[in-house]
């Protein structure tokens, strides 16, 4: 009988460590956008070792013609992931993978917004190597979703000249 109470006292334990995994998990939704496939920007590096820093950044326009309240937050995960999030579509967060020459390997973000209607947001990207990257999107009234940032990022990304950190 001890056998079976020692027994029942350890999958006890087990369970409450699964249950606690579990409940330590991200609940942010991120989206890739239209079709399952991965997103451009990896999470190993090219020896296969993950790559990247939790981080966060925010811009918040402020002219009249905008609404109020609106914030652009941009994140980074551990695996060197980023992502946008536009606040009038809360708890989406849009995969940057999917825009055209997407890094890989970020560490860090930025995130700022001109003041007229349509605006600019300027997303930058730092990638492990130093390298700045850039992505320019237009905003306005029309709320960022999966399936029109790649329209409003227009070109995507782009390397900022010169720009190594080290």
């Amino acid at each position: 009988m001890r056998k079976l109470a020692w027994a029942a006292r350890g999958m006890s334990v087990v369970s409450g460590a699964v249950l606690l995994g579990a409940l330590m998990v991200p609940s942010a939704v991120a989206d890739d956008g239209p079709g399952s496939a991965p997103a451009p920007n990896s999470a190993m590096t090219e020896q296969g070792k993950k790559c990247g820093a939790r981080d966060v950044s925010s811009a918040a326009p402020d002219f009249s013609n905008f609404p109020t309240g609106v914030i652009f937050r941009v994140a980074t995960d551990a695996q060197g992931h980023s992502f946008v999030n536009d606040s009038r579509n809360p708890g989406v967060w849009i995969n940057l993978g999917i825009l055209a020459n997407a890094p890989t390997c970020v560490i860090d973000s930025a995130a700022s917004v001109t003041e007229n209607n349509p605006g600019i947001l300027y997303i930058t990207l730092l990638t492990q190597d130093g390298v700045l990257h850039e992505a320019r999107c237009t905003t306005n009234n029309t709320v960022f979703a999966p399936g029109n940032i790649v329209a409003a990022c227009g070109t995507g990304f782009s390397v900022l000249p010169n720009t190594p950190v080290v």
